[in-house]
């Protein structure tokens, strides 16, 4: 079989040299005919909500939030067909957060580069810090009674829009919703509580569940301690264009996108494969390895007890370099001591949610990766180098057998596979 991986900012194509391969890929959705008419036909016709206009007096100061540089939000279209629509408020009345939760912050360029420079001169941007308590608000308690923050500018808006992608999520389901808000515009303690072990590794956290789901719980009860007044949420094909819009009142409008996206992300498997080629769904996602840990676990949940997990993801930004995640994974010899660090930590630390899974997978698996990553960091961080991607899959199946089942999953963590009773 011959197929294309995405990876970067180009496809990488590949030759699977087996009779058996099972390509796990979501239903191709074609985009809207007219992605411009649909968002304004969205603006003026939600779920639940009157048009947004309708929302927004020309006096009102508007928090406009958006996802940071490692989501595909087409924020490029978006953002000028919003301020089209909302053409009677003045350009000094808004102000453009960039939702990083506790990514680091993104530089002008990269800023310029989502943004546009006609939207980026024109209005206000500024980057959320969560480690910066001089910048946020207390906005009232999560439900363990713990204190919540939000980004100042967010809190002082008379109106706040968010937007978001929605994509299947490891731990929250799917992406979008409140999201956009916790953890993306939040204080670093109570991102923290709510990155928790306990949390993490709760069987309900997992992909495409809504349900009992306690990171959704969480997201929704700390993301809606203030008022939401519209949701701006899309779906995206694999080629980046857009399929649905999913505008209004949050919870509404969110459940509606994420059932749209269930019903292309997920894909029944009929038992565990031993080899299993994934990605991290190419750029922005698979810029860092901590994003990448997401396409590891979409293999995770169908790869057989110490089977191989090869994936492709350029990890251009490296690990990255800030924040603990490349720290604790260093100091840590094997993956079982990368997962007693969380949970015998003697306090919460940055990223020990993203250790646990990073752990979790390579408990499970023999994990290699192809990469930008030199040889030395990607075998210091408990995984096999991967020199020559069609190479190391030629020898994988030669191993195995031309017969032996073998996944793919080109997009990584777009679909949601899973195996069936």
């Amino acid at each position: 079989m011959n197929t294309f991986l995405q990876y970067g900012r180009t496809d990488l194509r590949i030759e699977i040299p087996s009779h058996n391969v099972t390509l796990i890929e979501p239903k191709q959705v074609p985009g809207v005919p007219d992605e411009h008419q649909a968002c304004l036909e969205a603006f003026e016709q939600p779920y639940q909500s009157p048009p947004l206009r309708e929302l927004i007096r020309p006096s009102d100061r508007v928090a406009i939030v958006i996802p940071d540089i490692t989501r595909a939000f087409p924020l490029r279209r978006v953002l000028p067909w919003l301020f089209e629509y909302l053409n009677h408020v003045r350009d000094e009345q808004f102000t453009i957060i960039n939702g990083t939760g506790t990514h680091r912050a993104n530089t002008e360029p990269e800023l310029r580069n989502m943004l546009g420079d006609a939207i980026y001169d024109r209005f206000a941007v500024v980057n959320h810090d969560a480690g910066d308590p001089d910048s946020m608000t207390p906005v009232g308690h999560d439900p363990d009674g713990n204190p919540v923050a939000y980004n100042t500018h967010y809190v002082e808006a008379d109106k706040r829009l968010v937007l978001g992608f929605i994509e299947p999520h490891f731990w929250a389901g799917f992406s979008g919703g409140y999201k956009g808000v916790f953890p993306a515009i939040a204080d670093l303690d109570s991102i923290m509580h709510y990155h928790r072990p306990a949390v993490v590794a709760d069987p309900h956290s997992t992909w495409g569940n809504l349900v009992g789901n306690p990171t959704q719980d969480q997201v929704r009860a700390n993301g809606s301690l203030l008022p939401v007044d519209f949701l701006i949420n899309v779906t995206l094909n694999r080629q980046k264009a857009i399929t649905g819009f999913f505008f209004g009142d949050v919870l509404a409008a969110h459940a509606a996108g994420c059932r749209f996206a269930k019903e292309s992300a997920m894909f029944p498997c009929p038992g565990p494969f031993p080899l299993i080629l994934t990605t991290n769904s190419g750029f922005p996602l698979d810029q860092n390895l901590y994003q990448t840990v997401k396409g590891l676990t979409a293999a995770l949940h169908i790869v057989e007890e110490g089977g191989h997990i090869i994936s492709a993801a350029a990890c251009s930004d490296g690990f990255p370099d800030h924040g603990n995640f490349k720290r604790v994974i260093f100091e840590n010899e094997s993956p079982q001591s990368m997962m007693d660090s969380v949970f015998n930590a003697p306090s919460p630390f940055l990223d020990q949610w993203q250790i646990q899974q990073f752990a979790m997978v390579l408990l499970q698996a023999r994990v290699s990766l192809y990469s930008e990553l030199s040889r030395e960091d990607v075998e210091r961080a408990a995984m096999q180098y991967v020199a020559d991607l069609q190479t190391t899959v030629q020898v994988e199946v030669q191993k195995l057998g031309k017969h032996a089942p073998i996944a793919v999953l080109p997009e990584g963590p777009m679909v949601i596979p899973y195996l069936s009773p």
